[in-house]
């Protein structure tokens, strides 16, 4: 499944809410305004993320790689492991996996226990790409932040949190 992210830059004002009231009667304006927020925000968030990683020429997905192979106690995982933990499918995942590869931030490794099958495990190399990184990302994450006190962050993350154990609703 390929995952498009598709957001509007102009987010609706409430007058212009207001006209979709008319024709569905039903329509929760606030409910609406308030999703549209959040799905501009999360999309904000992630460009930004994307542009503090260019900055360490890496990617989203490719550094999140390298993120679940440092999680391992060993560097090393499947690829199909490391696609359920990404949220992405296999193949999605082998692209990933071939330019991280062609970098010499992880190695392909034949699996002792079925040489059909392949491990990724993260090199001294992409060690070396995180430590790098994850000072800048820790430190600016940090500041973005602590634009909310401890008591608005927890809010926020249980109100995230009610919502995604809700999502079967939009099925």
């Amino acid at each position: 499944m390929i995952r498009t992210m598709f957001l509007l830059k102009e987010l609706p004002t409430s007058k212009s809410l207001e006209k979709f009231v008319t024709r569905y009667p039903d329509a929760d304006i606030r409910a609406i305004s308030d999703f549209v927020n959040l799905l501009r925000a999360a999309s904000d968030i992630s460009d930004a993320l994307d542009k503090l990683l260019g900055q360490h020429h890496l990617l989203q997905g490719r550094w999140w790689v390298l993120v679940l192979l440092m999680r391992q106690e060993d560097r090393t995982s499947s690829p199909s492991d490391l696609a359920e933990k990404a949220g992405v499918t296999k193949a999605t995942m082998t692209g990933f996996i071939d330019g991280l590869e062609r970098e010499g931030l992880v190695l392909r490794l034949m699996d002792t226990v079925d040489r059909r099958k392949f491990l990724i495990r993260l090199t001294p190399a992409g060690q070396q790409k995180l430590d790098k990184v994850m000072p800048d990302y820790y430190r600016k994450v940090q500041a973005l932040m602590s634009n909310l006190s401890i008591p608005e962050r927890d809010a926020m993350v249980a109100s995230i949190k009610t919502l995604a154990a809700h999502l079967d609703i939009m099925k």
